[in-house]
């Protein structure tokens, strides 16, 4: 019990400390984080790889997948929908440019489209986050989604389809997370400065 005014203080201030980021700091990290992603070779030849809309401070993905259709890979947003009354993620194409629409916990989704895909058919997935550590642990912002949405990675050994990849600021790096039974662990994580790989560490 006594952890959870703690996980709040904290997401709390890693909020706050990615929102008083300057722009030229994060253009720069844009740029970084395109240089660590590019030193993973699924990266650079994975045909689906899904990330997200940065909002609230953070990391932009726009340099880093601005290459991908260059390179016949299909980039994907998330959708969240609802299953069995819980919230999920579903994934759906999107190139720059194209329309979206503000889903109700107000992030850019793209419009509702046919080609829309669950998590299992995707390669790669950059996975927003508030902390991280070294083994892979990820500090979300509590709803689940993504635990929820990949939950079939469970007990499988990792890494595994799709490579989970997180993107975060480097001083978004904590010491250790405690982990529930519903978290799924990262493959890698990618920050401005570096690519660090969790696949061989123990949660």
């Amino acid at each position: 019990m006594s952890k959870l005014p703690e996980r709040r203080e904290l997401r709390a201030d890693l909020v706050q400390r990615r929102r008083e980021l300057k722009p030229a700091e994060r253009v720069a990290a844009a740029q970084g984080l395109r240089r660590s992603l590019e030193q993973l070779p699924e990266f650079l030849t994975d045909t689906h790889v899904a990330g997200y809309w940065a909002t609230g401070g953070e990391l932009p993905l726009n340099a880093a997948i601005a290459p991908l259709a260059g390179r016949g890979q299909t980039f994907y947003l998330p959708i969240v929908t609802k299953v069995a009354g819980k919230r999920r993620l579903r994934f759906a194409p999107w190139t720059t440019g194209e329309d979206v629409e503000t889903n109700d916990l107000g992030i850019p989704e793209p419009k509702a489209s046919e080609r829309v895909v669950e998590a299992d058919r995707l390669d790669l997935v950059l996975v927003p986050l508030l902390g991280f550590d070294r083994r892979g642990n990820r500090l979300g912002f509590g709803g689940g989604y993504y635990d929820r949405s990949f939950e079939f990675l469970r007990g499988q050994p990792r890494p595994a389809t799709p490579l989970l990849v997180g993107v975060g600021y480097a001083f978004q790096e904590l010491d250790t997370i405690q982990t529930a039974e519903w978290d799924i662990p990262l493959d890698y994580v990618a920050t401005e400065k570096e690519l660090i790989d969790c696949s061989g560490a123990t949660a």
